[in-house]
C-alpha cells in the first residue's frame, strides 16, 4: 500500500498532490519514429494504494478508453488517498490503424504481459508497460470489449479463487461475474499471480463508444474505489441480483452449424428458456431455414452483432443461472417490459 510518498518509474517522478500527464516510449517504428502511450499519473497527497486502469490492450476496442478518460480528467481527484495510473490505449499501433493486434506480425499484446527485454516486439511493449506502470500497483481494472462483430453484456472476469480478485470483482458490482484465471500471457493473468489483483471488465463491442456501457462501468469504478478507500466515496454498488460462474458447465458457446444470414432474435443480457428460439439462419433465398434453440434456460451474456456466419462461428455466448437468480431477472425484465408498454 501507498504511504503518500513520490510515484517513480523509469525517466519520472510524480510526488504527493502532483499530476502528470506523459507519452511514455515503449517502443520504435519502422523509420525509428518512438511509440508512446498516453499515461495519466495522479499522486494523492494522502496515503492509500495504488491502482491502474487500463483499456485498448486490443486496439479496436474503444468503451473502456472513454472510462479511463473520465476518471482521469473529469473526476474531482483532489482528495484522493493513493496513487492512480491511468492508461488509457496500452496497444497504441493497433489504436492506429483501428485493429486487435499489433500490425507487427499480428502480435495479441494481451497475450505478451509481463513482457520480456531482448525478446519479440510485442513482449518487450509489454515489459515496458508492465515494470513502469503495473508492478507498482495494489490492484487493476482492465477494460475490454468483445471482438469485431459481436457485443457483450457488461461483465467481469476474474480469478474467484484468489481472495484479493475476489474481493476486487465483487467490489465493482456487476451482475454477472465468470470465474476463470487470465489466460497465459494475458495482463489480468499475470499481474494477478504477480499478487496484483486484477479483473478484466467486458463492454459492448469494438469500433464505437457506447454510453450506457460507459456509464455502468464508470458506476463500477467508484465502487471499487469505495471498497479501497481510495476515494471519499462511502457506499460499495450492490447490483440487485448477482450471478457467479465457476464451471464450464454452466457457460457455453452457441455456435453454427450451417454457413449464412443471421436474424438473432435476443439482444445481449436477454433471459431465454430452455428451447426457445435464439436465432434463424437462412441462405440468400430463404427457401433453407436452420433454426437455433437455448439448450437450456440462461441468460445471453453475448450475441453475435455482424448478421454472417460460417459453420463453426459463435453466435451468442449463453450462461445458466440458478433458480433464485432467474425468478429475479424474469421479474425485473417483465417489469422492463411493462414500463415500456406503458410509455408506448
Amino acid at each position: 500500500m501507498g504511504d503518500g510518498e513520490a510515484f517513480t518509474y523509469n525517466g519520472g517522478r510524480v510526488g504527493p498532490g502532483e499530476r502528470q500527464n506523459v507519452r511514455y516510449g515503449i517502443s520504435e517504428t519502422y523509420l525509428g519514429d518512438p511509440v508512446r502511450i498516453p499515461v495519466t499519473i495522479i499522486n494523492g497527497e494522502h496515503p492509500g494504494p495504488t491502482a491502474f486502469l487500463s483499456a485498448a490492450a486490443h486496439g479496436d476496442e474503444l468503451n473502456g478508453i472513454e472510462v479511463v478518460r473520465e476518471v482521469a480528467h473529469e473526476w474531482d481527484l483532489s482528495e484522493l488517498a493513493g496513487t492512480l495510473i491511468c492508461l488509457p490505449v496500452l496497444n497504441v499501433p493497433g489504436f492506429l490503424a483501428q485493429q486487435r493486434y499489433l500490425p507487427v506480425y499480428d502480435r495479441d499484446l494481451n497475450r505478451s504481459f509481463p513482457g520480456k527485454e531482448g525478446s519479440t516486439s510485442s513482449k518487450r511493449m509489454a515489459h515496458q508497460i508492465y515494470t513502469n506502470f503495473i508492478e507498482p500497483c495494489d490492484f487493476g481494472l482492465d477494460f475490454h470489449t468483445s471482438t469485431r462483430g459481436r457485443t457483450n453484456m457488461l461483465h467481469v472476469r476474474a480469478d474467484m479463487t484468489d481472495p484479493e480478485a475476489h474481493r476486487l470483482a465483487l467490489s465493482f458490482g456487476s451482475n454477472v461475474v465468470i470465474d476463470s484465471e487470465g489466460p497465459s500471457g494475458t495482463l489480468r493473468g499475470e499481474a494477478t499471480d504477480d499478487g496484483i489483483p486484477t479483473i478484466t471488465i467486458e463492454m459492448g463491442e469494438a469500433h464505437r463508444f457506447q454510453r450506457g456501457l460507459i456509464d455502468e462501468a464508470l458506476a463500477g469504478v467508484r465502487s471499487s474505489f469505495a471498497e479501497y478507500e481510495l476515494t471519499d466515496e462511502t457506499a460499495v454498488r450492490w447490483p440487485g441480483w448477482r450471478t457467479i460462474i465457476t464451471g464450464s458447465s454452466e457457460k457455453t458457446w452457441i455456435r453454427a452449424d450451417t454457413g449464412g444470414i443471421v436474424d438473432m432474435l435476443h439482444e445481449r443480457g436477454a433471459l431465454v428458456h430452455e428451447g426457445d428460439r435464439i436465432a434463424t439462419i437462412t441462405n440468400p433465398f430463404k427457401n433453407d431455414d436452420t433454426l437455433v434453440e437455448a439448450p437450456f434456460t440462461g441468460l445471453l451474456v453475448g450475441v453475435l452483432e455482424n448478421p454472417v456466419v460460417y459453420p463453426g462461428n459463435p453466435l451468442c455466448h449463453l450462461l445458466e443461472l440458478d433458480a433464485e437468480t432467474r425468478r429475479i431477472l424474469e421479474r425485473e425484465q417483465s417489469t422492463d417490459a411493462l414500463y415500456d408498454s406503458e410509455l408506448s
